[in-house]
């Protein structure tokens, strides 16, 4: 299975069997984001050097606008695409094997974790994966420590205050807090 062949069954939203060559795919695509990802965060880059790693890591390149202070940890890298002028601030998680769709001037704060992927609750098939794309639309706001959780659109302009957990999608202009994020005003 080449990428292409992955990020089409991956972008399908297709239950994932744990014995199946997607699920084969997976840790080969691990392999390479960890060793991209440990050269990004084990030493010091200028903002262009992050920038040219940051491509090579989700295999597309990344506008000049783009800005990361790592480290930076993902999971498969390849299905992450992001607009102009995005902040990524320091230890943030991405699991993008579903898709993580990033729009333009967003911030996304520190620690902040994105999950593309739940595991079958059948426990004989626990390891078996069912996966959910993440959309975040324009000039989203994303708080320090907060996880957005499968399948998740966060509307242009919306806000996610620290330390959410994001479990439903969030209107445009919302600003959202707690676990569960609720909506807690309109800008």
């Amino acid at each position: 299975m080449d990428n292409a062949e992955f990020l089409e069954f991956m972008n399908s939203a297709n239950y994932i069997d744990e014995n199946s060559i997607v699920y084969e795919k997976f840790h080969t695509l691990s392999e390479e984001a960890r060793k991209i990802t440990m050269e990004l965060n084990n030493k010091y880059h200028t903002q262009d050097e992050i920038r040219e790693l940051f491509s090579r890591l989700i295999d597309k390149k990344v506008d000049e606008s783009f800005k990361l202070f790592p480290p930076f940890y993902s999971d498969c890298a390849i299905n992450i695409t992001v607009g102009k002028n995005v902040f990524i601030n320091s230890c943030c998680k991405f699991q993008d094997q579903a898709g993580i769709e990033i729009g333009d001037n967003v911030l996304i704060g520190h620690s902040v974790v994105i999950a593309t992927l739940n595991h079958d609750f059948n426990p004989n098939k626990r390891a078996s994966m069912i996966p959910k794309k993440v959309k975040i639309g324009s000039s989203v706001w994303i708080g320090s420590n907060s996880t957005i959780l499968p399948g998740v659109t966060i509307n242009d302009n919306a806000i996610i205050g620290a330390g959410s957990v994001v479990v439903k999608d969030v209107p445009k202009n919302a600003i959202v807090a707690g676990n569960p994020a609720r909506i807690i005003k309109y800008i």
